[in-house]
């Protein structure tokens, strides 16, 4: 019988941050928010798991910021509803609306005259529970202040109002920081900082417009990062504020702001000390002016101090409204450390108290280090879209260690492929890295709960990946991979891998069972300046210990060894980045430009694979030999690029669809151990736009080709084998098929679904059965297709869906009517749903 609808479900989401300063945001509740390509993504820490992914963007996303923030925590106890800003590259600000008792999303709207370029800050105060006000810099030179009109009701209607905007001329600002003036009710500062190395710092009211109060000068380089604290309590009067910044130029400043009403002839005195050395200007609000001086000059980075930010407040009452603002900062650098920064209790002088991070070769720097909201943790952005948290677990004294957090890839995510028994998802990207997903049983979680993470990365390149296939059969896990590069590269698990593997899923216990007993290749090395990853046998592993033990030196000719072992949790980014790698066994030359595509037989014998092209010659399709992997034929159809192929379920056809807007089948016959014969039966112009699609039935001789022209078609193989028709046409879709994939689900009735993906990112259900025609469907005598289910837009790509997979049907996690599909995109983001069959 046909599934007629069906529940979908979010199970797994992977992506990497963008490369890119502001671009993450921790929030007074709990959440982080961040940038992959043009999606806002949210993660929450204590999980380790994106919860979900917003579109709306069409640019990549620059900056985002809640309100309230992790700074404003105290403030946010009985709000049932919090807000976020994302900016682009476009120039587009987004609000956002989170629902914390429902936990629902919504976009409330899109901000009026946004810039005409990049935004590259947004900061923001909530005045009151129904107002805000916010501020964004662009790289086209202009700043804008914004009033927000808060909703008093969760989904109300919210207004956005342009208070001021204006100019700074060429050399444009990159930090912002907002703040109230302590001591002088209903105005607020503004701080701004860029290119042209200084400070400006404005005054403004919360009803009014900001007015230009005076520049603050010291720093001899770009500045990145501004921060204002809340107020500091000094002689039990909360009258004095501090401003942190960050340059370019390795050094961190504090920045004193004194209400002058407050000071007395003997105070003016004792500011001029040690610790504010340098008397700055002054800054009128009102009818109140404040004493400026430079606090302290913190030096320890050894690169740009891309971020500063203060520690949140820490509540002194029972009922969460007192607080106070520790003396406490975090900053982060390309140095490729975090450090907190604290005043010595009897001298005043600022100090380093904790330096976490020095990566070493698994990062090249921070773009970015943020506060939990209770400051007992801390959050880090890297060069490599990559996370990294820092939990102190210490309770008479500091210690912090480092949590696992989510991850994924931070370029196009170009192919994805289940492991033969469904036991790991793969995926391959633009960012030069393999990565493997996986369940991952937790005692702590109930029996039937599984939590989805990163377990390894098997490749770590020097070209962008396009394409992977994992090779089925009998023996342990291999694949192969295609990439900028005319070669083909073959990987094989090591023993580390399916260790941590069987321990993950903790239901196969006979998963090492066929491992050679005399040699077994631990895990694999990649050297400093070559493409290849080396073996590292179990037998050898002492003689790598102190291979390089004679060169203190870090430099990329001396990167260390990798130190590969069996994980017992889900591993960590610096575990991630060179001790998961898998060795490469053998490399497949033949082809005459890069390698496109990808696809394997089902019994794990043949191989074929395919490359850019732009003539008959180049364009063949080239069939390896599992084993030997030596060339056993070269397949000719085509005239440019073949961009997709699967063998059909029975391995007795190949399906090619390419660039020139035809597809082919061959019929591939074993003629002997290590002989194939193969013979063109159908080379048909299916579609009036490049194919980018195709996809077999698994319980039939039955294909579908999905083309950028918005139609899916439905094609069968004759009995006889020698030549094809079309079936069936799908109505229109509303964008470009850019991805198929076919379930099978009763091959009795050659029932399945067949799972479309689209250029804008969205992705349908259709269910595809034998039976009777009806006169409301779209069929023919034998065939009827129907729409099971259109995911919602929250669950799906935020631009195109780049391939599409079903699951093993045999490795399912729950009861047997929950399926899952894995999809990945050009938003950085590989995902995995749990279809529940409803009827």
């Amino acid at each position: 019988m046909a599934v007629s609808s069906c529940e979908v479900q979010r199970m797994f989401i992977g992506a990497g941050c963008n490369r890119i300063v502001n671009n993450v945001s921790w929030g007074a509740c709990g959440l982080v928010a961040f940038g992959a390509q043009n999606a806002v993504a949210i993660f929450c820490p204590e999980k380790a798991q994106i919860l979900t992914t917003f579109p709306g963007h069409k640019a990549s996303v620059n900056c985002t910021r809640w309100l309230p923030g992790s700074k404003f925590t105290f403030r946010a106890k009985h709000l049932a509803q919090h807000f976020l800003l994302s900016g682009d590259a476009d120039g587009a600000i987004i609000l956002w609306e989170l629902s914390l008792l429902e936990r629902k999303w919504r976009h409330v709207l899109d901000v009026p005259q946004p810039h005409k370029k990049g935004v590259t800050c947004i900061v923001g105060i909530m005045v009151s529970l129904e107002k805000a006000i916010c501020a964004s810099t662009s790289s086209d030179g202009s700043v804008c202040i914004w009033e927000i009109s808060l909703p008093s009701t969760v989904g109300g209607d919210c207004k956005f109002s342009c208070i001021q905007s204006f100019s700074v001329g060429s050399k444009s600002m990159v930090a912002l920081s907002l703040a109230e003036l302590p001591g002088n009710p209903g105005h607020m500062i503004l701080a701004m900082g860029g290119l042209d190395n200084k400070i400006h710092l404005y005054s403004g009211e919360t009803t009014g417009k900001f007015v230009r109060a005076c520049e603050l000068k010291g720093h001899s380089d770009w500045i990145r990062s501004l921060d204002f604290s809340l107020p500091i309590c000094e002689n039990g009067q909360e009258n004095t504020l501090l401003l942190v910044s960050s340059s370019q130029d390795k050094g961190i400043r504090i920045w004193k702001l004194v209400l002058r009403d407050a000071l007395d002839d003997s105070e003016r005195k004792r500011l001029i000390s040690l610790a504010s050395y340098i008397e700055g200007p002054v800054l009128v609000a009102g009818s109140a002016s404040y004493h400026i001086s430079l606090e302290s000059l913190l030096i320890g980075h050894e690169d740009w101090v891309y971020s500063v930010e203060w520690q949140p407040p820490l509540f002194v009452s029972a009922d969460s409204t007192g607080y106070y603002q520790p003396q406490s900062l975090l900053s982060a650098s390309m140095d490729k450390t975090m450090m907190i920064w604290q005043p010595e209790k009897t001298t005043g002088i600022w100090m380093n108290v904790v330096t976490v991070g020095e990566l070493s070769h698994c990062a090249l720097g921070f773009y970015g280090g943020h506060w939990s909201p209770a400051g007992d943790a801390i959050l880090a952005h890297g060069y490599g879209g990559s996370f990294h948290l820092w939990r102190n677990v210490g309770v008479d004294y500091d210690d912090w260690k480092p949590h696992k957090v989510p991850s994924g890839h931070h370029a196009v995510v170009s192919d994805i492929a289940w492991a033969k028994t469904g036991e790991f998802l793969m995926s391959v990207s633009h960012d030069q890295t393999t990565r493997i997903f996986a369940s991952w049983s937790d005692e702590d979680c109930p029996k039937d709960e599984y939590s989805w993470h990163e377990i390894a990365r098997p490749q770590v390149h020097g070209h962008d990946i396009n394409c992977v296939t994992v090779v089925q059969g009998k023996r342990s896990h291999r694949f192969v991979s295609g990439a900028e590069e005319k070669v083909a590269r073959v990987f094989e698990a090591p023993l580390s891998f399916l260790k941590t593997l069987s321990y993950a899923t903790s239901q196969n216990s006979n998963i090492l069972e066929g491992i050679p007993d005399d040699v077994h290749v631990l895990g694999a090395n990649m050297s400093a300046l070559g493409l290849s990853q080396k073996p590292i046998y179990v037998h050898a592993t002492h003689e790598t210990l102190d291979k390089n033990s004679n060169d203190g030196l870090d430099t990329l000719e001396s990167i260390p060894d990798a130190i590969p072992v069996t994980l017992t949790e889900p591993p960590i980014e610096e575990q991630l980045a060179w001790h998961t790698l898998w060795p490469e066994s053998h490399k497949l030359y033949g082809h005459g430009n890069e390698l496109f595509s990808l696809c394997c037989d089902h019994e794990g014998k043949l191989v074929a694979s395919s490359c850019k092209a732009q003539t008959v010659s180049v364009a063949e399709i080239w069939l390896w030999l599992v084993g030997s992997w030596k060339a056993v034929g070269r397949l000719q159809s085509h005239s440019l690029t073949v961009t997709q192929m699967e063998f059909s379920h029975d391995d007795n056809f190949l399906l090619a669809v390419s660039r020139d807007r035809h597809f082919s089948v061959f019929t591939i016959k074993r003629t002997g151990s290590d002989e194939i014969s193969h013979e063109l039966i159908a080379r048909q112009e299916a579609h009036k736009r490049i194919i980018w699609a195709c996809c077999w039935n698994p319980c039939a001789n039955e294909f579908a080709t999905g083309s950028r022209d918005k139609m899916v078609k439905i094609w069968a193989v004759d009995g006889g084998g020698t030549s094809v028709k079309q079936l069936l046409t799908l109505p229109t879709f509303r964008s470009g098929v850019t991805a198929l994939s076919w379930l099978g689900l009763d091959q009795r009735v050659s029932h399945g679904l067949l799972a479309v993906g689209m250029e804008h990112g969205l992705i349908e259900l259709w269910s595809l059965s034998r039976g009777k025609t009806e006169d409301d469907a779209a069929a023919v005598p034998g065939l009827k297709a129907a729409l099971v289910s259109r995911l919602d837009p929250f669950m799906c790509h935020a631009s195109t869906v780049q391939r599409l997979a079903w699951r093993s049907p045999q490795k399912r996690e729950d009861d047997s009517r929950s399926i899952q599909l894995a999809s990945c995109g050009a938003d950085h983001c590989v995902r995995v749903f749990a279809i529940n069959e409803l009827c």
